[in-house]
């Protein structure tokens, strides 16, 4: 499995806050991790810099590829909650930086095993015979659809659908969500900002990730997005 990631600032935002990095590391596991910042002026920047960087030079310096399952675990989450101390000391120190933090989602592919971690609203999807989103938003109106108080048709367009529960950086400590499938020959993997889910069907996700060539996926992608309002910071990291 390879990795191809591209990112745009969109058409309406004067920064972008958005990051990427991924990497072959040892044994030849895929690794990647995405963030989308929050905050006023570079904070948010700030926020999803610091974390992108923590958790890719924690998971790229540390994983070995004999590592059992129970110590990626340990590894993902751990990698998270560091770039949280960090996120959130910096924010509490600053005046200029109060308030920042940071979505962050992150894949790593060992053999045919999927390790994943996130929190926010940046996704996971796992595409094969279909395309499911292995995360779960951590927003206010996922918490509504949950409860029963607006229906799934109604997240798209609700007026606080960019209201986020849970960050990398605004509290003291944060758990993230983490996930472990098996994956078939021809499974792939698309991380993403809202910057795309927002502009973006997932029919129109997996037919790139079905028709192109995978370094073409993370372009067509971010074109798609634009040419339907991209309003927002897109970032895609797509794993094939």
């Amino acid at each position: 499995m390879k990795v191809y990631s591209d990112t745009n600032i969109g058409l309406s935002r004067e920064e972008n806050q958005d990051r990427v990095r991924s990497a072959l590391i040892d044994g030849g596991a895929c690794f990647a991790v995405v963030c989308d910042g929050m905050g006023g002026q570079n904070a948010g920047s700030e926020a999803s810099e610091r974390a992108v960087n923590i958790v890719f030079d924690r998971i790229t310096k540390v994983f070995r590829a004999d590592y059992e399952s129970k110590s990626i675990r340990n590894l993902l989450i751990s990698s998270v909650t560091t770039a949280n101390s960090v996120v959130y000391d910096t924010a509490i120190s600053s005046l200029e930086m109060s308030g920042m933090g940071t979505t962050c989602v992150a894949a790593l592919v060992c053999g045919n095993k999927l390790y994943a971690v996130n929190v926010g609203d940046s996704r996971l999807y796992l595409i094969n015979h279909e395309i499911r989103q292995i995360t779960k938003d951590h927003t206010i109106v996922m918490r509504m659809y949950e409860s029963g108080e607006i229906t799934r048709e109604q997240i798209k367009n609700h007026p606080r659908r960019n209201y986020i529960t849970k960050a990398v950086g605004v509290a003291e400590a944060v758990v993230p969500d983490y996930f472990e499938f098996d994956l078939t020959e021809n499974s792939s993997l698309l991380l993403c900002t809202d910057g795309l889910s927002n502009y973006c069907d997932e029919a129109d996700m997996f037919r790139a990730a079905k028709e192109l060539a995978p370094e073409e996926v993370p372009g067509e992608l971010i074109r798609k997005a634009l040419e339907n309002g991209g309003s927002d910071n897109i970032t895609v990291a797509y794993m094939k």
